[in-house]
């Protein structure tokens, strides 16, 4: 239902996710230069793993991406959807990203996707944020059944 929460009120976002190879927290204008280096040199990943036909991410210029990161940035601060940005440990470089969103389908509360730029997928980066982000949801979120697209 459209009118339906996204989570509780009341509820605490937690605000960081941190392992032993990567740092999770809210995708902000701030990260724009290096969240634009990870969406470019990972374009044909991106496409391929968010095939909806958009295109996304070819073509866009940096200036855009600061307009998507203030929009993520927004959402968050409303707590109507989650963008956090995957960073390294000492956070030089943006390595993906994971974005929560409401689905009330199917018994679902949430929607969770994520990507690992494409020059870390053979140090199995992306199954390590899959599996961690998987274990965060379901002890830190609010949400009984959380979809996956493309993953599960």
């Amino acid at each position: 239902m459209a009118d339906e929460p996204f989570i509780p009120e009341n509820f605490d976002v937690p605000a960081v996710l941190e392992t032993d190879r990567i740092r999770l927290r809210m995708l902000t204008v701030n990260d724009v230069v290096k969240d634009y280096d990870a969406v470019v040199s990972s374009t044909d990943h991106l496409q391929a793993t968010f095939s909806n036909g958009s295109g996304w991410p070819a073509g866009l210029t940096l200036e855009q991406n600061l307009v998507d990161l203030g929009w993520h940035q927004k959402e968050f601060q409303r707590k109507t959807s989650f963008a956090f940005t995957v960073v390294s440990l000492d956070e030089k470089r943006v390595l993906g990203c994971v974005y929560i969103l409401p689905f009330h389908s199917g018994g679902y509360g949430a929607q969770v996707t994520m990507w690992a730029r494409a020059d870390m997928l053979d140090t199995a980066l992306d199954q390590h944020l899959f599996n961690s982000v998987k274990s965060w949801i379901a002890e830190e979120w609010p949400f009984d059944k959380v979809a996956y697209p493309g993953r599960e």
